[in-house]
């Protein structure tokens, strides 16, 4: 069960940019904060025990509060924009009060880090708040000033490419890197 609610999340964020085109005209925006204030709420537990964790559960439930309540179904577009701004929080603070978020990450798979590594998951954490901090920028100006399906195709498609050539240029460098490449 606790695998399923660690895919729900991240697959509702996927899918999210596609529910809000196909179905703003369709569903109100209390079913859209409902579902998604539900799917939180399923992944409370862990998110508790999680540094910054009280933090992102916090702005995304009054994120869904207000959208239930407004019943402004513009606000559905802001989701991308406050997940990027939360995970820029989780990123950025952990660069102020350690250890860095990518240097964690590292530990989970390499519990014996090598001490080298250290200032380049640093540097990479810095990449990453690089991202979030474009990422959101270009998510509110398009959530503020392009049509749908252009706020569509980029927070549903093209973040994910740049997402993923992100990924991949810091797995070849980090095998150049090692000397494994």
């Amino acid at each position: 069960m606790q695998k399923l609610t660690s895919i729900l999340l991240p697959l509702v964020g996927v899918l999210y940019p596609f529910v809000v085109y196909f179905g703003m005209d369709r569903v109100p925006p209390p079913m859209f904060a409902l579902v998604l204030g539900a799917i939180w709420l399923i992944r409370a537990p862990a998110l508790l025990k999680q540094p910054g964790g009280r933090l992102m559960l916090g702005a995304a439930l009054t994120y869904c509060a207000l959208l239930a309540f407004s019943g402004n179904d513009a606000l559905e577009r802001w989701y991308p924009t406050l997940i990027s701004a939360l995970l820029l929080c989780a990123f950025g603070l952990s660069l102020i009060y350690g250890p860095p978020l990518v240097e964690r990450i590292a530990r989970v798979r390499e519990p014996d880090l090598p001490d080298a590594a250290i200032p380049y998951t640093r540097k990479v954490t810095w990449v990453w708040v690089g991202f979030f901090v474009f990422n959101g920028v270009v998510s509110a100006a398009l959530t503020l000033w392009a049509r749908l399906s252009l706020w569509t195709l980029y927070n549903g498609l093209i973040v994910y490419f740049i997402m993923g050539t992100l990924f991949a240029g810091e797995w070849l460098l980090r095998r150049r890197l090692r000397g494994t490449a």
